[in-house]
């Protein structure tokens, strides 16, 4: 073991690796319960995903994609379903009027997990990140942060919005009305769901404030025992003759894609949103972490092995669409176990196992309250609006764009309205602030950016925008 992870040489111990494992599953082991809430609307089935299916699928995937991160990479990094993109998988299925299907989104993820195959063989992966300004990669990091915290905030009831429209409003389809007949409020504290999701948030932003490792899964289990003494949660399920411990493999949708029906109003922006996002996310912590555990120290054997990581991680974006989940991407948590002491892909490797051995504690995962989960939703939009500290305001060629992704992704309810257009402003205004030569600075424009640009705006001029 000490040979083939090399642990001498990266000075560490199979316990500490061990430890260190335990501590990146601990510290993302909420997406177990998350994903298959957000992928099934909560256990509405509204989306077509079935919840015990999406568990199977995420535990899976995440297990087995980590483990191959660990073997075959030697990388300390941990990958599961991605936070933000499978709230937009779910949002395009709500939000089509039954025109998406579970079955498309499953397809649109496993040709983005092609794409990103070709990009990272032919190095035009690293081109793109060179391409996109980094103010951008933070603000999308910011809008999804955001997008995210307001999916918690409207499932749990805290948000709700009223409509008083003058004129009577059609229902499945998207209407226009006034800014004054469209109104957001605050949900009924009498509600026992928004209580309960109050209670979460404060649990878990206690248990952060004292640092606890697993302080999002410890939040969400704490908060379901709460849930049980206010009468959310019915622990006879778990005693029931139609509960079982074994995890039944037949409920899993594999290579459950719809080719066919793919190809309607909308699906290159949701292929497009699915890959620009994966892209940037897997970039930062890839890098991050290699940084934090030392592998960059060596910046040409660092690159080499995040090159690899990188097609793990592609490969895993069409794995996870096989097996019936959303994008499977490099989990930032990961730089839980760095700092407990793990530096190889041991650590990977026993973070994997602990998500497959996961599998057998659906019908527990499935005792979490809506509630718990949309606490967890609102506390990692926190977690990802820190990266709006690295963008300057005060340069309005950063700032406006910035801005733009940032706001357009929770407001329209939509991440590709926002990296779009950041895309384009971000174009055009550097463009004007160079011609213009009022500048103290040049600014980069990579030629990538002008055909990106293009590609938004023929976009929206051929396929359309509502929705």
């Amino acid at each position: 073991m000490d040979r083939f992870f090399k642990l001498k040489q990266n000075g560490t111990t199979v316990r500490t690796e061990i430890m260190a494992g335990i501590t990146t599953f601990m510290t993302m082991a909420y997406i177990l319960a998350v994903n298959p809430d957000i992928l099934s609307a909560f256990k509405s089935g509204a989306t077509g995903g079935d919840w015990t299916a999406i568990f199977l699928a995420t535990a899976i995937a995440a297990g087995v994609m980590t483990i191959a991160m660990g073997l075959f990479v030697n990388f300390p990094v941990a990958l599961a379903p991605g936070m933000g993109l499978n709230a937009y998988f779910a949002t395009i299925i709500l939000t089509s009027q039954g025109k998406f299907t579970f079955a498309m989104g499953l397809t649109a993820v496993f040709i983005s997990g092609i794409i990103f195959i070709i990009l990272t063989v032919t190095k035009i992966r690293q081109m793109l990140l060179v391409a996109i300004p980094d103010s951008l990669k933070h603000a999308i990091t910011v809008g999804i942060g955001l997008f995210i915290a307001m999916i918690g905030f409207k499932n749990s009831g805290i948000l709700t919005v009223a409509v008083e429209a003058g004129n009577d409003i059609k229902a499945h389809q998207f209407t226009d009305v006034l800014s004054f007949e469209t109104i957001f409020h605050m949900g009924s504290l009498e509600d026992k769901g928004v209580i309960l999701t109050l209670v979460g948030i404060l649990l878990i932003s206690i248990l952060m404030v004292l640092r606890v490792r697993g302080a999002i899964l410890f939040g969400i289990l704490g908060t379901t025992v709460v849930g049980y003494f206010m009468g959310m949660v019915d622990l006879g399920t778990l005693t029931s003759d139609k509960t079982t411990w074994v995890p039944d493999m037949s409920k899993l949708r594999f290579a459950d894609f719809d080719f066919a029906g793919i190809m309607t109003t909308g699906i290159i922006s949701v292929i497009a949103t699915f890959t620009f996002v994966e892209l940037f996310d897997t970039f930062g912590t890839m890098v991050g972490t290699a940084s934090r555990a030392g592998i960059m120290k060596n910046k040409e054997e660092g690159n080499k092995r995040v090159g690899k990581a990188m097609f793990v991680d592609a490969i895993g974006v069409s794995g996870g669409a096989l097996l019936g989940t959303s994008t499977v991407t490099a989990y930032v948590e990961s730089a839980a176990g760095v700092a407990e002491g793990g530096r190889t892909g041991l650590t990977a490797v026993t973070t994997g196992v602990c998500f497959l051995l996961a599998l057998f504690l659906a019908p527990i995962a499935m005792l979490v309250p809506g509630s718990a989960t949309a606490a967890a939703l609102i506390v990692v939009g926190v977690l990802m609006v820190q990266s709006i500290k690295e963008i300057d305001f005060q340069d309005f060629v950063i700032a406006i764009p910035a801005f733009l992704t940032i706001v357009l992704m929770p407001f329209t309810y939509n991440i590709a309205n926002g990296i779009s257009f950041g895309i384009v402003t971000y174009v055009v205004l550097a463009t004007a602030a160079n011609l213009g030569g009022k500048s103290d600075k040049k600014y980069n424009v990579h030629w990538l950016m002008w055909i990106l640009a293009l590609l938004i705006i023929a976009r929206y001029v051929f396929i359309g925008s509502q929705g």
